[in-house]
């Protein structure tokens, strides 16, 4: 059963990283990073203060 579980994962995780290498899909995934960060901070995503 742990078997099957492993190469389960390991074909979805091969699936998404040829995906995430897809020239229209990184502009995707930039957005939706940048739409996470801004949703995590309570901001819109375009503060970039820094401390330091």
């Amino acid at each position: 059963m742990g078997l099957i579980s492993k190469l389960t994962k390991g074909a979805v995780a091969k699936k998404a990283i040829t995906e995430a290498k897809k020239p229209q899909n990184q502009a995707k995934i930039k957005n939706a990073i940048s739409s996470m960060r801004g949703k995590k901070s309570g901001g819109t995503g375009t503060s970039t203060s820094r401390r330091g």
